[in-house]
C-alpha cells in the first residue's frame, strides 16, 4: 500500500485530508510536530510527503532543506495558508515538489497527490540498474555483481538489498525488513533478518567486520548508505 507522511498541525485539516485520502486507499501516517516529522521521513519507507509550512519544532522550509541534504528523495507536496509567491519560489528551491495554497480543493490535491506519485514510479522504473562501490544491482534480471562476477544472493537477500536501496539513508526496523522481504503473513523471527543481513554483508561488503554499506542503528535496526 503507498504510504503518505502528512505533516499537519492543525487538527482539523489533519483529520480531513488524512480521511480524504485513506479513502483513495492510501496509508497515512499524521504527524503534528516539525522535528518528530524529520524522523518519521528517515525512519521508514514513504512514497509522499505532505508537508506543512508553518509547523511547532521546525518549520516545513527548514524540514524539506534537511531531507534533501541528506540525500532523501521522496517527493515533497507543499501544503501552507501563504498564498505569496516568494514562498512557493522558496519552497521549489528547497526540494519541493510541488505546492498547494490552503484553502485547496480535494480534488485538486488529488490529482497532484497522485500526479507526483506516477511520477516518481516513472522515475524509479527508469532507473532499473543502481551502482554502489564496486557492486552493481539490476532491478529487472534481480542480478547483483561485483565487477564481471556475479554474487550469489538468495531471493531474500535480494530482496532485503532491493528494500535497503530504496529506502537509503533512512532506518528500515527489523519488522519492516520482515514484512518486504519475507511478507507480512509469515512468521519469522527477527533473528532470522539479523541473520540474513549478515549473510548478505558477507557478499556485499568490502569488510564484513567493519561494514560501510549496511550499518547497525542501536535499538533500532539498520540503514542503508550506498
Amino acid at each position: 500500500m503507498t504510504r503518505i507522511l502528512l505533516v499537519e498541525d492543525e487538527p482539523g485539516i489533519a483529520l480531513a485530508l488524512g480521511d480524504d485520502l485513506r479513502i483513495e486507499g492510501y496509508q497515512v501516517d499524521v504527524v503534528e510536530d516539525g522535528l518528530k516529522a524529520e524522523t518519521a521521513a528517515r525512519s521508514g519507507p514513504v512514497d509522499l510527503i505532505i508537508l506543512d509550512l508553518m509547523l511547532p519544532g521546525k518549520d516545513g522550509l527548514s524540514i524539506c532543506r534537511e531531507l534533501r541534504r541528506s540525500g532523501l528523495k521522496t517527493p515533497i507536496l507543499m501544503l501552507t495558508a501563504k498564498a505569496q509567491e516568494i514562498e512557493k519560489v522558496i519552497g521549489l528551491e528547497m526540494g519541493a515538489d510541488d505546492y498547494v495554497t490552503k484553502p485547496y480543493s480535494s480534488m485538486e490535491l488529488r490529482a497532484r497527490v497522485k500526479a507526483l506519485l506516477r511520477r516518481a514510479k516513472q522515475d524509479d522504473g527508469a532507473k532499473s540498474v543502481y551502482c554502489f562501490g564496486d557492486i552493481e544491482v539490476d532491478f529487472l534480471s534481480a542480478v547483483v555483481k561485483r565487477g564481471d562476477s556475479v554474487l550469489d544472493l538468495t531471493a531474500i537477500e535480494f530482496k532485503m538489498l532491493r528494500a535497503f536501496i530504496q529506502a537509503r539513508g533512512r532506518i528500515l526496523s527489523r519488522q519492516q525488513l520482515l514484512d518486504q522481504a519475507w511478507g507480512g503473513e509469515i512468521a519469522v523471527t527477527e533473528r532470522v533478518v539479523d541473520n540474513h543481513v549478515a549473510n548478505l554483508r558477507r557478499k556485499i561488503e568490502p569488510e564484513q567486520a567493519s561494514p560501510k554499506f549496511v550499518i547497525s542503528v542501536r535499538g533500532l535496526g539498520y540503514r542503508f548508505d550506498g
